[in-house]
């Protein structure tokens, strides 16, 4: 990865991570943690990586980009947004009655979603199904998945990656938003998933294990990925919860929190 190249993706995700804080802001509250978390890893995909058109959105073989953590879906809109997708006007609905941008991702409302999430777990088993009509249609589309550390403690994950795994489907690449963090608490005291690695290579994974908010290390670690054969992928980010805002930066509460107008245009200095 070239200077002008990193620095447009790191100013890019900084860009981002502000129309998150003043989307959830402007309607008081929301799921800003894991929003803020992936970002890094979002922006090097969209910018950088993915196959993906926004005048044609359902082009056959376009990259899918699925987040299976659903509350996630401030970030997923943010970037549509601002790639052209839908109407940045759009983002002032987020929530409301009658908006195209629910708290979770809806393939039936927003314009360049690929699957409906909420309920944890289902969004793998539906990249997992992608992966492979993919291969089956010989279609050269990667698939990409965003699943939560809290989420995998959810039994259809390792059903999916198993499935995953089996069948190799070097098409797939999931990505572990390892923020250690999840609604009520540590990961670690409610139902720990560690060793994470060790537990998708034993499923015939090809595991990376990166700093997730490094711009180079996540761009590398795509690049890998899709070089290597037979082999389905994972990328554990290892991120903070609520990276970038410093209200929500590792604050236990930042999984939702409520986001005063003042705080949204302090943080953002959009006034």
């Amino acid at each position: 990865m070239d200077t002008t190249q990193k620095q447009f993706l790191t100013a890019k995700a900084r860009q981002l991570r502000d129309d998150v804080i003043e989307t959830i802001g402007r309607f008081g509250s929301g799921h800003i943690g894991g929003a803020m978390s992936v970002m890094d890893a979002l922006t090097v995909i969209y910018y950088a990586k993915a196959n993906v058109d926004p005048k044609n959105p359902k082009k056959f073989d376009r990259d899918r980009i699925v987040m299976s953590k659903g509350h996630a879906g401030p970030a997923m809109y943010a970037v549509l947004a601002d790639k052209g997708y839908f109407p940045k006007e759009w983002l002032k609905t987020l929530n409301q009655n009658g908006t195209n941008l629910p708290s979770h991702c809806d393939m039936n409302k927003t314009p360049g979603i690929d699957m409906t999430a909420g309920s944890l777990g289902q969004g793998v088993s539906c990249a997992v199904g992608m992966a492979l009509a993919a291969k089956t249609d010989h279609n050269p589309a990667t698939v990409y998945c965003f699943i939560g550390d809290g989420e995998s403690q959810e039994g259809q994950v390792w059903e999916a990656s198993m499935f995953a795994g089996s069948h190799r489907l070097d098409n797939l690449i999931l990505l572990l938003d390892y923020n250690k963090m999840q609604l009520d608490g540590a990961v670690c005291d409610i139902n720990d998933i560690a060793p994470v690695e060790d537990k998708w290579r034993a499923f015939g994974f090809y595991v990376q294990s990166i700093d997730g908010h490094d711009i180079e290390a996540i761009s590398n670690a795509i690049d890998n990925a899709k070089s290597q054969h037979e082999r389905a992928n994972m990328i554990v980010l290892n991120t903070v919860k609520g990276k970038g805002a410093s209200f929500a930066e590792a604050a236990a509460n930042c999984h939702s929190m409520s986001i005063s107008e003042e705080m949204w245009r302090k943080e953002t200095g959009r006034y």
